[in-house]
C-alpha cells in the first residue's frame, strides 16, 4: 500500500466559501452555469472534497474543439485505484461543463512527465479523455460526482489506464534509492500521491519495496539489451478481453433501451400535452354553459314576475272591461285608461303633448309649403311650440328614470320574495 504525504487535508468551511464566491458571481466574470442549478453544483462539490480529500475544486480555462475558451469549475487531483491489493493514485481531472448537471461532466487522465497512457484502452482515448458507461448513462438529478469517482476507481481497477516509463539514468548507481523519481512527479494540491509502479528494472524494485506492475511486466537491468522476461497470462486476458466484450454489449444494449425509452415518453409527454389541452377546452366549455344557466335563471325570474304583474293587471281591470262593454254607446276616451299612480299619469300626459306638438308643427310645415303661413310667423310658433316641446320630453325622461328606480326596487323585493 503506498503511503499518502503529510500534507493536510483541505478545509471544508474554505472550499465552501470558494465555491459560494465562484458561484455567486456575475457579469463578465460570472461561470456559465444555469443559476437554478448552481446549488446543487455546490452541494455536489463538497460531497466529493468530503469523500476524497485529494481532489480540490478550482476554476481554470477550458478551449473547446471549435476554439471557444470558457471559464469552467473543474475536480483537480487523484483517485484511488485498487490493483491486486494495493491502492494506487490515479490523476484526473473532472470537467464540470456549460450543462452540468444536466448533463455529465467531461473527465480526463491527466499523466505526469514520468507516465504513459495505455494504448489502446477500453475507456481511455489516446488523448486522455475517459468515456465510461455511467458517463454516457448520466440521469439529472441522481447522477453524481461521488458515484462518478466510485465508477471510475472501479474501472481502472479492471484494466488501469496508466503505467509510469523509465527515465534514463546517465549515472546508473548498483543500490537504486528506495524513492523513484516518478513518486514525486505526481503531485496535487492537497498532497502527493506515487502512480501505479511501470516497468523497472527487477533489482530496483525489489530493492525499493514497491508493489508490481499493474500489467505484470517486469525488466532486467540493460547489460546489452532490455528484453521482457513475463507476460500476462493468456486466460488473464481472455477472461479481461470477455468482460470488456460483455460489457460492450450491455452498455450497447441499455444505450436501445434507452433511446426507445425516450422515445416512449416523448409520445407520452405529446400525449399529456393533448390531454391536458382537452381539459381546459372542456373546462372552458362547462364553465360558459354554467354562466348561460345562470343568465338563463336570471331571465326566467324576470320572465315570471312579469307574468305575475300581469295577471294582477288583468285581475284588476276585468270589472272595468266588462261595464266597458255594458257602456259601448257612450264611451269617453279619456276615461277608457286610468294610470295607477301619479307618476304613470305625468308620462302619459307629456307624451300626449309631446305628440300633439310634433302634430302641430307638422301642420304648420305644410302650411308653410302652400303659402297660406308666412314665412316670419312659422319661425315664431315653430320657436314657441319646441320650447314648449322640450319641457315635455324633459319632464317624461325624469319621471321615466324615477319609475325605472321604483321597478328596480320592485324587482329586488320579489327576487327576495322568490328566493326565500
Amino acid at each position: 500500500m503506498v503511503q499518502p504525504s503529510s500534507t493536510p487535508p483541505p478545509n471544508p468551511q474554505q472550499i465552501q466559501q470558494f465555491l459560494s464566491s465562484v458561484l455567486s458571481q456575475r457579469g463578465p466574470s460570472a461561470l456559465p452555469y444555469s443559476e437554478d442549478t448552481k446549488w446543487l453544483i455546490r452541494q455536489q462539490l463538497v460531497s466529493l472534497i468530503s469523500n476524497y480529500p485529494s481532489l480540490e475544486p478550482k476554476t481554470a480555462t477550458f478551449t473547446h474543439n471549435d476554439g471557444r475558451s470558457v471559464n469552467l469549475l473543474q475536480a483537480d487531483g487523484t483517485i484511488p485505484m485498487p490493483f491486486q491489493g494495493v491502492t494506487y493514485n490515479i490523476p484526473i481531472i473532472i470537467w464540470l461543463m456549460e450543462s452540468y448537471p444536466r448533463y455529465a461532466p467531461a473527465v480526463y487522465v491527466n499523466p505526469t512527465r514520468d507516465m504513459i497512457i495505455k494504448r489502446p484502452h477500453p475507456h481511455v482515448s489516446p488523448s486522455g479523455l475517459v468515456s465510461i458507461p455511467y458517463l454516457h448513462n448520466w440521469i439529472y438529478p441522481s447522477s453524481n460526482l461521488v458515484d462518478l469517482v466510485l465508477h471510475l476507481s472501479s474501472a481502472f481497477s479492471r484494466d488501469p489506464p496508466l503505467y509510469s516509463q523509465r527515465r534514463p539514468n546517465p549515472n546508473p548507481s548498483p543500490s537504486p534509492s528506495p524513492n523513484p523519481s516518478i513518486n514525486s512527479s505526481m503531485t496535487s494540491t492537497y498532497g502527493q500521491h506515487p502512480p501505479p509502479p511501470g516497468p523497472r528494472v527487477a533489482a530496483t524494485a525489489a530493492a525499493a519495496g514497491y508493489p508490481p506492475s499493474p500489467y505484470g511486466r517486469v525488466q532486467h537491468p540493460q547489460h546489452s539489451q532490455a528484453r521482457p522476461t513475463s507476460t500476462d497470462d493468456a486466460a488473464e486476458v481472455y477472461k479481461r478481453n470477455a468482460m470488456n466484450k460483455l460489457v460492450e454489449m450491455v452498455h450497447g444494449d441499455i444505450i436501445g433501451m434507452r433511446k426507445a425509452r425516450e422515445v416512449e415518453m416523448e409520445g407520452m409527454f405529446s400525449a399529456q400535452a393533448v390531454l391536458r389541452r382537452r381539459e381546459e377546452e372542456i373546462n372552458k366549455g362547462l364553465k360558459e354553459m354554467q354562466d348561460e344557466k345562470e343568465a338563463l335563471e336570471q331571465q326566467l325570474q324576470v320572465v315570471l314576475m312579469n307574468a305575475d304583474v300581469l295577471d294582477s293587471w288583468i285581475r284588476d281591470n276585468e270589472g272595468k272591461i266588462k261595464n266597458l262593454g255594458k257602456k259601448n254607446n257612450n264611451v269617453d276616451v279619456d276615461e277608457a285608461i286610468h294610470c295607477v299612480d301619479v307618476l304613470s299619469k305625468q308620462v302619459l300626459d307629456s307624451t300626449a303633448a309631446d305628440l300633439a306638438i310634433e302634430d302641430v308643427v307638422y301642420s304648420l310645415d305644410k302650411a308653410v309649403q302652400d303659402g297660406v303661413v308666412p314665412f316670419d310667423q312659422y319661425l315664431r310658433n315653430v320657436r314657441l311650440l319646441s320650447r314648449e316641446q322640450f319641457f315635455h320630453r324633459a319632464t317624461a325622461s325624469k319621471v321615466k328614470e324615477a319609475q325605472m328606480q321604483a321597478q328596480v326596487a320592485n324587482m329586488a323585493a320579489r327576487i327576495s320574495h322568490f328566493v326565500s
